[in-house]
């Protein structure tokens, strides 16, 4: 595993703002125009300002929401509403949310992990990064020179070692909690002992590191720690040399992964039976039913079948569901199409949606971004409401019109996870979304 070490983190006063749920904000991408005005409305001191700065009207190279998101952390830091820890720390975060009637707790820690480059050393990726994203982030990070939120970072832990370790030495401390707009708890303690850090280290020791969450913002690291050491700035011990990391144990009873159902654009109207005679002899297929609503009956029953390669699909001209399974003839064209990735790759749901089904079966090869949705109360909206509710969580505008094609599909699952990035590939977008995302405005790292 990438060297790890404990931070004087920057932390909100409480006796300056109240409570700590009045400054936290989810990560950036996440975060439409309603929440972000939410959030300002919030409290003056909440990290959206940082975090997600709006435009303003004039804005310019000298005067800009990133030039802004840096006055607001100096201010903060003079008017005593940001203090610095007095000692390196280690911070344990607990999530505890709901999902599928179940309460949860997703349990990790916050550290500084030492920035390797993807494919040069312990730190695995899988998922693909798009350069407006990570200039965004370098903006932000020259202005700021501080990582305002955490990479999400998975590592095998099969005996959960690292945790329990963590565990007893907070055993009886109270911690701070916060609960954010989705009701999400949120509790953090610190551990300053260094004998308990020196034992976390070792147990971490040659442990490899599986990014979930925050690819744009790793890559950002990387970029601009080379900038400093272009420039003559960066010293053997420069906290840029680092970044913030949530590490989770791979085997945390809390860790979940949801599903990305798909809403494509732009494809051309087809029915149930012509979806049919497209993707035979590849998939075996059945009409499953009729009516939007029914996707919550059709997904219990492809979440317990647990198939990477079942996929349903919604046909919006006859407004009918088809269940298709991937045949031995579909497996061998995938191999054939998909040539230059691993088995594993190739047997994931949402490579055989894109590469073999979208692209290859229906001849979609310039499509607008589909709708990404996680729930199916969002899949039925969606297919009742159309292209037509204004901004996504994306951040893609509606087109008008109605969605031609849905698909539900699998998430992949840690263990696709670890698989495909050891073999240095990437998945397809959206292959995983671990719920719920973590907090910014707990800690944050300064770079200084």
């Amino acid at each position: 595993m990438p060297t790890i070490a404990p931070f004087r983190a920057l932390r909100y006063d409480l006796k300056h703002i109240g409570a700590l749920s009045n400054v936290i904000c989810p990560p950036y991408d996440v975060i439409d125009a309603n929440l972000q005005s939410e959030l300002y409305k919030l409290h003056p001191a909440n990290i959206i300002r940082a975090e997600l700065n709006r435009g303003e009207p004039g804005d310019n190279d000298a005067n800009n929401r990133y030039t802004r998101a840096a006055k607001f952390l100096k201010n903060w830091r003079d008017e005593g509403v940001l203090y610095e820890e007095p000692r390196p720390a280690v911070y344990v975060y607990h999530q505890t949310f709901d999902a599928d009637g179940q309460k949860h707790t997703r349990r990790g820690f916050m550290v500084r992990c030492r920035l390797v480059r993807f494919g040069e050393g312990n730190v695995f990726p899988h998922e693909e990064t798009l350069s407006g994203p990570k200039q965004d982030r370098l903006l932000l990070t020259r202005a700021c020179r501080a990582n305002l939120s955490q990479i999400f970072g998975l590592f095998p832990d099969e005996a959960n070692a690292a945790q329990e370790l963590l565990e007893s030495a907070i055993r009886g401390q109270t911690p701070l909690e916060a609960k954010d707009h989705l009701g999400v708890v949120h509790r953090m303690w610190t551990v300053a002992d260094e004998s308990v850090i020196s034992q976390l280290i070792g147990i971490l020791g040659p442990k490899p590191m599986f990014i979930a969450d925050g690819h744009h913002r790793y890559e950002t690291a990387c970029n601009y720690r080379d900038e400093l050491a272009a420039a003559g700035k960066l010293t053997a011990d420069h906290p840029a040399n680092y970044v913030l990391m949530m590490c989770v144990g791979m085997s945390d009873p809390g860790l979940l992964v949801l599903p990305t159902h798909r809403l494509f654009r732009g494809m051309p109207k087809m029915t149930s039976r012509q979806l049919i005679g497209k993707l035979e002899p590849h998939f075996t297929s059945r009409v499953a039913g009729e009516g939007a609503d029914l996707a919550a009956t059709l997904w219990d029953g492809l979440e317990a079948a647990s198939d990477q390669g079942v996929i349903g699909f919604f046909t919006a001209e006859d407004e009918r569901w088809t269940i298709a399974k991937v045949t031995k003839s579909g497996a061998k064209k995938m191999a054939e199409i998909a040539a230059e990735h691993s088995p594993d790759w190739r047997s994931l749901g949402v490579s055989l949606l894109h590469r073999l089904v979208v692209e290859h079966l229906l001849g979609g090869t310039d499509l607008p971004k589909p709708k990404y949705v996680h729930s199916i109360n969002e899949v039925i909206e969606s297919l009742e409401a159309g292209d037509t509710a204004g901004r996504d969580a994306t951040g893609i505008m509606g087109q008008g019109g109605r969605f031609e094609l849905a698909a539900l599909v699998m998430p992949a699952t840690v263990e696709h996870i670890r698989k495909i990035s050891e073999h240095n590939e990437r998945m397809p977008a959206k292959s995983t979304y671990f719920y719920p995302k973590l907090v910014s405005g707990l800690v944050i790292n300064p770079l200084e």
